[in-house]
């Protein structure tokens, strides 16, 4: 297996740090092309003269300072333009006939009419680089467009951009948005923070659509159709790939429909989906929804840290066979998910949370870890047969009502429920609390369950081989055709040998991938990431049975820049994923990081301020108080940091700190998660998803926003309250 991994163009997206700071783009303000921005003019023509300006000078941002810019017509994006909303400024829909025409699609039979027609938008693109929607305005429907199939002339999207790359959408609004307040399919490089969607009067918020490295942070998403979704269709003639995909720190709500969707519309393979710290408020059809409905593999998704309540179905997972693709699929299936730390709770009693495989199909190696689903039961006692499926309907009605209260499962293979995951009800329910078919290797460890009244039994293992229920009270078990298993774990460990190599440019280096193994984990799968510019790594083998060694030989070229880099090597053997670190450092070692020259403005407290090394747990925060760090994350833990004094919190100067570095290098800002990320962070301050935690009475959990540095002085800003921040570089 080879892998190669050049520059990223866009590495800052991507979570890499960026040294140096883009030169200020030119700004055209639309006013000087004749836009009014009373709010009944027709401003489309001056908008269009702005951005085409922008675009012949080689870039720029089109500004709209505060007003209401009518726009009966569509407005043609171009590459890089950026457009800035003020606050206080709104570009709004207008009813009428004035938008583009729908292009004529070949493949429109694949998916709807919305999802195959892009021109008929509010603002539309294709083949664009480098564009951006920012500041803090509203772009508005304005109740005029189309929540259906449009007229000729009628609008249904707020944005709609196909075949994009480098797109920044942060900081503004989008409201009645008809169909969807954005469409975006075939694009790459994607960043959004602290964007507002609110459809709720309308129908969908944002669909992504056959789209790669994306990253939201922060944002909230209100539909009626579906709030926030990710799909794969054939609007543009093939199957594309899907992945790479954040979503942190945002909320969600849906009216009718989904809140967090996978599909329907799944031709492309989807892998590499995080999603951390979002709360879930209402939605008519899945909290939670993933589904593969037209051959798609989904995998890799990971679900952590979420809150979802008032939905109808909280989690479901379908795999069918609607088929509806150009490339004559077969049956895809749903593999490699894992739920960690989630709470929900929902809000119809015949929804129950379902995994449901296809014969043709099966959803494997799924993991819930302290998952608590609250359901509403209320039901009598049932057939407990499996309910009836639609095999071509992605609805959670598609499937009859659940013959359990909590989890059914068909058609499913190495699910686990772990570390108290369970189900419990608000009302009496006759029901099961599990029910499962078709499957094999389905286990419970430390589950926690309710025994309704008159309910035949508590699980249910029908045709199941391999099923396992330990350290979860003494519930009554009935089996039917089905085998129990509950011997040892199965578990692998990876480690590399040598640890670290020198080499010059142009040369190789090899290491031992050695692994070890309890139980039966099954083959591992053996990749790499983070590895130098212009290197090639090779596994040989690339997978290896448990126990056994394989070597990885980086490659280097004679232009491969001098560093160190810390080689990620994964295994994977199918649920369980483990790594180890190879540290490969290519012609000489770089300079010793030095931090010095310390400068603190708050001069009252500027004593307590200092600077340290070797930052670990147990150490203390601040120079005036007694807190320690009881949390550090593995990736910064050692690093040379500053410590702050917190009653500097409260201090107004900026820049509040000053310091030299030697040498190019990454500063991370704790900040206490009651604040956020601080106004003087620019848009190169990026959520790292890690978090410092100290031992305060109250606890406190501090993220870290990250940003590279050239070698120099670093300037940091207030903190603004709380508790003070801390410094870390390395």
């Amino acid at each position: 297996m080879f892998r190669r991994l050049g520059m990223a163009v866009s590495a800052a997206l991507l979570g890499v740090a960026v040294l140096a700071e883009p030169a200020q783009a030119a700004e055209f303000n639309v006013k000087d092309y004749g836009a009014v921005g009373n709010g009944s003019a027709n401003d489309t023509a001056a908008i269009d003269k702005a951005i085409t300006a922008a675009n012949g000078a080689g870039g720029g941002t089109v500004r709209f300072p505060s007003g209401t810019y009518r726009s009966p017509n569509s407005i043609h994006m171009k590459s890089n333009v950026t457009l800035q909303l003020d606050a206080g400024a709104t570009i709004m829909g207008a009813s009428g006939s004035g938008y583009d025409k729908p292009e004529p699609n070949p493949n429109d039979k694949y998916q709807d009419y919305g999802h195959s027609h892009f021109h008929n938008a509010m603002i539309w693109g294709d083949r664009l680089t480098n564009i951006g929607f920012v500041g803090a305005g509203t772009i508005d429907g304005g109740g005029a467009l189309i929540t259906g199939n449009p007229d000729s002339g009628q609008a249904d999207k707020i944005i709609s951009l196909t075949r994009c790359e480098n797109l920044t959408v942060s900081g503004i609004k989008l409201r009645r948005g008809g169909h969807f307040a954005m469409l975006i399919n075939g694009c790459r490089n994607v960043v959004s923070d602290r964007l507002n969607v609110d459809t709720a009067s309308d129908r969908d918020g944002w669909n992504i659509i056959s789209t790669t490295n994306v990253t939201i942070t922060n944002g909230t998403f209100a539909g009626n159709d579906d709030a926030l979704v990710f799909k794969s269709d054939y609007a543009l003639g093939q199957k594309l790939p899907n992945g790479n995909v954040k979503v942190y720190d945002s909320k969600l709500s849906a009216g009718c429909c989904n809140a967090l969707m996978f599909g329907s519309e799944t031709c492309g393979d989807f892998t590499g989906y995080d999603f951390q710290r979002i709360d879930i408020k209402g939605s008519n059809k899945s909290g939670l929804g993933l589904v593969s409905m037209d051959g798609a593999v989904i995998s890799d998704v990971h679900y952590k840290d979420i809150t979802v309540s008032n939905v109808k179905s909280p989690i479901m997972i379908k795999v069918g066979a609607r088929k509806r693709c150009g490339n004559s699929p077969g049956v895809g299936t749903v593999k490699n998910i894992t739920y960690d730390n989630i709470t929900l709770n929902g809000a119809s009693g015949g929804f129950s949370p379902t995994i449901m495989g296809d014969v043709d199909g099966h959803v494997t190696d799924v993991t819930f870890t302290n998952v608590k689903i609250n359901v509403p039961g209320g039901s009598g006692t049932m057939s407990t047969n499996p309910p009836s499926n639609d095999r071509t309907n992605y609805n959670p009605n598609s499937i009859g009502t659940r013959p359990a209260y909590g989890w059914y499962i068909r058609y499913a293979d190495r699910i686990k429920f772990l570390n108290g995951s369970g189900v419990s009800f608000t009302n009496n329910d006759g029901r099961p609390a599990v029910i499962t078919d078709n499957s094999t290797d389905i286990s419970f460890d430390t589950f926690g369950w309710e025994r309704g009244t008159n309910s035949p039994t508590d699980f249910l293992f029908r045709n199941t081989n391999g099923f396992c229920v330990r350290n979860s009270g003494s519930p009554r078990i009935q089996n039917t055709s089905s085998t129990e298993k509950c011997g040892v774990g199965n578990d692998f460990g990876l480690a590399v040998d040598p640890a670290a190599r020198t080499i010059q440019p142009g040369e190789t280096a090899s290491y031992a991938i050695r692994t070890t193994a309890t139980g039966s984990p099954g083959p591992i799968a053996l990749d790499a990431s983070n590895i130098p510019a212009g290197a090639v790594v090779q596994f040989n083998p690339s997978t290896v049975n448990p126990g056994d060694t394989a070597t990885m030989t980086v490659a280097t070229l004679p232009e491969t820049p001098h560093g160190t880099s810390d080689i990620t090597v994964t295994g994977k053997a199918g649920s369980i994923t483990k790594s180890a670190t190879a540290r490969l450092t290519v012609g000489d070692a770089p300079d010793e990081l030095v931090l010095s020259a310390l400068s603190v403005a708050d001069t009252g407290n500027a004593g307590d301020w200092s600077l340290q090394s070797n930052l670990r747990t147990g150490v203390a925060q601040y120079g005036d108080r007694d807190f320690t760090f009881s949390a550090v994350p593995a990736e910064v833990a050692g690093s040379q940091w500053v410590r702050t004094a917190n009653d500097s919190k409260s201090a107004t100067q900026n820049p509040l700190a000053r310091f030299t570095i030697n040498r190019d290098a990454v500063v991370y800002v704790a900040v206490d998660t009651r604040l956020g990320k601080r106004p003087w962070m620019d848009a190169l301050w990026l959520d790292s998803g890690m978090s410092l935690v100290n031992n305060e009475g109250s606890p406190k959990t501090f993220r870290l926003y990250v940003k590279g540095f050239p070698a120099g002085e670093v300037q940091l800003g207030p903190n603004g309250g709380a508790s003070n921040y801390s410094v870390i570089v390395k």
